[in-house]
């Protein structure tokens, strides 16, 4: 079917539109690497816009052989990993039942799961509990508050809903319980919101910025973004370790730029493998009924 002219201008405009934000959005992320690549009399003088002036790979010489960094790296790459792990079984363990309509009490936990997404836990009391089980400046509070959101709950709850019932039934006369059906033939059939999901929490456990801030003292066990904030604000914190100033090529501008793209480079690289299926999965758990 051809389209109308009235919808080709639609869709040359959308798609301008689209192309302009994307450049706005990707001004900032050029700029900022071109600053870690440029040296440090380039970035002084405020030479550097959108290309890199006098190239250089020292700051980023400097960041990759900072220990402290690396640790910060690794940690927050575990508990990225472990987190989104058990946010994955726990959400599925909670969204299978409740996807039933013969589970009597799913409509009431719904409606607490709706209540608890809607009107988030005040700062103060949310703090006290979490202190009061133990996870004040303990690394679990990294992954622990996070293994269940119940945005993600609904859309996998939905997902769910429309599995085929033939399926189901036609298991469950050969003797499978519902156990062994949500891990041997719900799960694997439901890579697209998986995958979704996966996107979801790893984004929140890669970059949570509050939990550490709030819940964590001792600087071992500072995740990436905490490091990152001490680069940002601390000059002695990221020069620490720099010999002498006036012979390097970078400053604290340079380093800043490069620790950032640092952080960011593990997510841009596993979007891309993630994308078809988070586009498929987040259609079908947020649209459909």
């Amino acid at each position: 079917m051809l389209a109308s002219r009235g919808e080709k201008v639609f869709v040359g405009v959308i798609t301008g539109l689209l192309i302009l934000l994307s450049v706005v959005a990707l001004v900032p992320l050029v700029s900022v690497i071109s600053t870690s690549l440029s040296s440090k009399s380039a970035v002084d003088m405020n030479l550097v816009t959108l290309w890199p002036k006098q190239f250089t790979l020292d700051s980023w010489k400097y960041i990759v052989d900072r220990p402290d960094l690396w640790k910060s790296f690794f940690l927050t790459l575990s508990t990225t990993v472990i987190g989104t792990v058990l946010a994955l079984l726990m959400t599925a363990l909670f969204a299978y039942p409740l996807s039933k309509p013969e589970f009597r009490w799913g409509s009431v936990i719904m409606m607490a799961v709706v209540v608890a997404m809607i009107f988030k836990a005040p700062i103060i009391p949310y703090f006290l509990t979490v202190r009061g089980i133990g996870l004040y400046d303990n690394p679990l509070v990294l992954v622990i508050p996070h293994i269940l959101n119940p945005f993600n709950l609904i859309i996998m709850r939905t997902f769910f809903k429309q599995f085929s019932k033939e399926l189901e039934e036609a298991a469950f006369l050969e003797g499978c319980g519902y156990f062994r059906m949500l891990f041997q033939f719900v799960l694997p059939l439901s890579k697209a919101v998986l995958a979704t999901l996966a996107l979801f929490y790893g984004v929140v456990l890669w970059n949570q910025f509050q939990h550490p801030l709030l819940f964590l003292q001792d600087t071992n066990w500072f995740p990436l973004q905490i490091k990152i904030r001490q680069f940002i604000t601390d000059d002695s914190v990221i020069m620490a370790g720099a010999s002498s100033t006036m012979s390097l090529n970078y400053n604290e501008r340079t380093l800043r730029a490069a620790t950032v793209i640092f952080a960011i480079v593990p997510i841009v690289v596993v979007y891309p493998f993630l994308q078809k299926y988070f586009v498929k999965g987040a259609m079908i758990g947020s649209v459909k009924g």
